[in-house]
């Protein structure tokens, strides 16, 4: 009897196959004189954070959009990066904005994602546009989740008038950036939601019910093969470095070798989820374009 193994979900190959749709709706956006642009602000020298940066730009520059990244010391008043943000949203070349996170102990976070004109919001985060979301109106979605839908609508869960109707979907994590916006997109999805978190009693027996189980927790290695239903879809938003001790490599939420043998389809951790979150700011810059243009 052959072994089981999870039919892995290749995030990189999915981004490069919606970067090509991108690609082609913004030359035919540069044809009526309009060309989709992106402002990168990046406050001190998180390393993580500047690797994130530069991709993001070496991405657009890849589907042919404007960027402008903004490189400020980690001494950047919340005043001044306020001002700088009250600039970008006035500049018609820019349509989507960007704050990397996190920003430096004393800026307040919450003020500044609010300081983002909500329709250049292309990370999703404004109140108006998480509003939007849970009223079934999406404009911009979070990155993550939005990219975690397009593997969903990959292995044909969504879309083509499939849905996830009957189906039990579990979100481990309740974060603003991913847990939240996940659940709900789920839920508009026809999914029965169930979200879970550090409060939540028997997690094994909630995430073994999981037809769709979504990991983002920030834990290296947390889901395990015993917490997952046979056949279940899992998608693994964690990316956490491990210890020099232990190797110092990239794992995911889900501890990938045991899940892989109960799984139905899991993606892997690194070139999983994180290509398509990139995608997704790609995919977000041009609808902003789109709603400017109009």
């Amino acid at each position: 009897m052959t072994a089981h193994t999870a039919i892995r979900i290749d995030g990189n190959a999915l981004a490069a196959k919606v970067r090509d749709r991108i690609a082609a709706d913004v030359t035919a956006l540069k044809s009526r004189g309009i060309t989709p642009g992106l402002a990168v602000v990046l406050v001190g020298e998180d390393p993580a954070s500047q690797v994130y940066v530069r991709n993001k730009v070496a991405a657009c520059a890849k589907v042919g959009m404007h960027s402008v990244m903004h490189r400020l010391p980690v001494s950047t008043t919340e005043a001044e990066l306020l001002a700088l943000i009250d600039a970008l949203n006035r500049d018609a070349t820019i349509h989507g904005i960007l704050v990397q996170l996190p920003v430096p102990k004393h800026i307040n976070e919450k003020r500044v994602l609010e300081a983002v004109a909500a329709a250049k919001d292309v990370d999703g985060f404004h109140a108006e546009n998480v509003g939007a979301l849970m009223i079934g109106e999406p404009r911009f979605v979070s990155c993550t989740p939005a990219g975690c839908m397009e593997m969903l609508k990959d292995i044909g869960l969504i879309g083509e008038g499939a849905d996830l109707r009957g189906k039990h979907a579990v979100v481990v994590g309740r974060s603003n950036i991913v847990g939240k916006p996940m659940a709900m997109l789920l839920l508009h999805a026809n999914a029965t939601v169930t979200i879970c978190h550090s409060g939540t009693k028997d997690l094994a027996a909630q995430c073994h019910q999981a037809d769709v189980l979504v990991a983002a927790v920030g834990r290296p290695r947390f889901i395990t093969a015993d917490m997952v239903k046979p056949g279940a879809v899992v998608i693994d938003v964690g990316i956490n470095r491990l210890p020099e001790s232990e190797g110092g490599k990239l794992v995911g939420d889900v501890d990938f070798d045991g899940v892989n043998q109960v799984a139905g389809y899991l993606t892997p951790v690194p070139g999983g989820v994180g290509p398509m979150t990139i995608t997704m700011l790609l995919q977000n810059t041009l609808v902003a374009a789109n709603l400017a243009a109009k």
